[in-house]
C-alpha cells in the first residue's frame, strides 16, 4: 500500500466564546460553541476568521468529543473561504480533566483529529475546492489551536 504524504497548508487558531448546553439527547450531551474569530497562515494563504462560526459538539457515552464545525475565513487579499470540518477530541480521563480546567496539556498525551473541507467562489483559492485536507490539534484555554495539512 502506498504512504499518504502530506504537505502543511496552514496553522489556524481559534477564540471560542459562549458555550451554549443544550442537554442530553439520545446520542450524548450536546453542547453549541461560537466562534469569536482567529487568525490562519501558511505558504500559500493566510487571513482571519470571522466572528460568527458553530461547533456543535457531542460528548459521547464513550468519553469522545464529536466534533462539527462550520468557519468562515477571510483571506488577507479579501477572498472568503468557508471550511467545515469534523473530528473526536479524546484521551485519558486525568488529561482530558486537565485541559476542561484550561490547562496547557501536550497534545501528545491525547487524540485531537480533524477533517477539514473547504469551499470558494474565489478563482485564486479555487483549489481548495479540490483538496483532501486533515489536521492535529492543540487544545488550549481560550480555543483550539490546528495544524492543517493537504493531502498529496
Amino acid at each position: 500500500m502506498a504512504e499518504i504524504r502530506t504537505a502543511h497548508l496552514f496553522t489556524i487558531t481559534l477564540k471560542v466564546g459562549e458555550i451554549q448546553p443544550l442537554g442530553k439527547t439520545p446520542f450524548g450531551d450536546r453542547r453549541v460553541a461560537v466562534v469569536e474569530g482567529g487568525s490562519f497562515e501558511g505558504a500559500r494563504l493566510k487571513g482571519t476568521v470571522l466572528k460568527g462560526g458553530t461547533d456543535w459538539i457531542l460528548g459521547r457515552a464513550d468519553g469522545v468529543l464529536q466534533l462539527d464545525v462550520r468557519l468562515t475565513l477571510k483571506t488577507q487579499d479579501g477572498d472568503i473561504i468557508a471550511m467545515t470540518y469534523r473530528g473526536y477530541r479524546h484521551g485519558p480521563a486525568s488529561v482530558i480533566e486537565r485541559l476542561n480546567r484550561g490547562e496547557k496539556v501536550d497534545p501528545a498525551e491525547y487524540y485531537f483529529r480533524t477533517a477539514p473541507v473547504f469551499e470558494t467562489a474565489s478563482e485564486k483559492y479555487g483549489w481548495l475546492n479540490r483538496i483532501v485536507a486533515v489536521a492535529t490539534g492543540d487544545r488550549r484555554a481560550d480555543g483550539p489551536i490546528y495544524d492543517v495539512f493537504e493531502v498529496l
